[in-house]
């Protein structure tokens, strides 16, 4: 799988006018300018390579929520599958998806690449995250809509999404790099990559207070979690909004850390 040119990152050429042509040996690229080319080119890639991939994530979803149609009326259950298979777009394309990519990074040595250039390795990791999170934007909100729709929900608070995606995102690209930057092989990444939207799919989609305790505490766990439940919690005819916005909290604390942790195994990873 390729990786962004030298020429797309700022800085880079002249970096590389030092002594053996080391990019290495050159001053450190601003994190910013850095960030926006990593982002501008894996954007380019994902939109080609990954448009096949995310009408399956928006079908996949679409198809979850007809079949629950068939047990659910209404209700709060209706808002939480909804809110589920909405976010379950953003775990498909973020955590599964993002894994894989990193875990091929990695074992086809393109993180080498990117070792020799003067590139922060935030700007990397949030780069590929932001642009795997970004094109998610599309499948989430057309799934939310044909829900709605089909359950006969309101659309009023659709906007809300607009802080979803990004959070829920970060946490789950987050958690999706870094599964793909410590699994010592890309088949292992891809695993992890596919437990973690399995998990995102059984307990996001699925009702909460028809699991089991146990399974609710698990639930709890999970980053993509709370993006469910403050999107769920808008579908009423009074949101509770110090609740929606005490889950969006959650939501970005998490997307920090994951991001942060990323980073981490990227650096592990770069210097193997």
């Amino acid at each position: 799988m390729s990786v962004a040119p030298a020429e797309v990152l700022p800085g880079v050429r002249a970096a590389e006018g030092g002594a053996g042509g080391e990019a290495a040996l050159g001053p450190r690229a601003r994190l910013w300018p850095s960030l926006a080319a990593v982002y501008r080119a894996q954007l380019s890639r994902a939109r080609i390579a990954r448009i096949p991939l995310l009408f399956v994530a928006t079908f996949q979803s679409i198809g979850i929520m007809i079949m629950m149609r068939g047990v659910v009326d209404g209700g709060g259950d209706a808002r939480s599958v909804v809110a589920g298979a909405s976010v379950l777009v953003v775990a498909y394309v973020g955590l599964n998806l993002l894994a894989q990519y990193f875990g091929q990074l990695r074992g086809s040595g393109g993180l080498d690449h990117y070792a020799t250039l003067p590139v922060p390795a935030a700007a990397v990791v949030l780069g590929a995250a932001g642009a795997y999170a970004s094109f998610t934007v599309p499948g989430t909100v057309l799934t939310a809509v044909f829900g709605c729709a089909l359950f006969g929900l309101p659309l009023a608070h659709l906007w809300v999404l607009a802080a979803v995606i990004p959070l829920s995102g970060a946490a789950l690209s987050g958690l999706g790099a870094a599964l793909g930057l410590l699994a010592p092989r890309p088949e292992l990444a891809t695993l992890l990559g596919q437990l973690g939207m399995s998990a995102a799919l059984l307990l996001g989609v699925l009702p909460a207070h028809r699991m089991p305790e146990a399974i609710q505490v698990v639930r709890d766990l999970l980053p993509s979690t709370y993006g469910v439940e403050a999107f769920a919690r808008t579908f009423g005819g009074h949101p509770d909004w110090p609740s929606v916005l005490g889950d969006l909290a959650v939501c970005a604390a998490v997307g920090a850390a994951s991001l942060a942790l990323a980073t981490w195994a990227y650096r592990r990873a770069a210097v193997r």
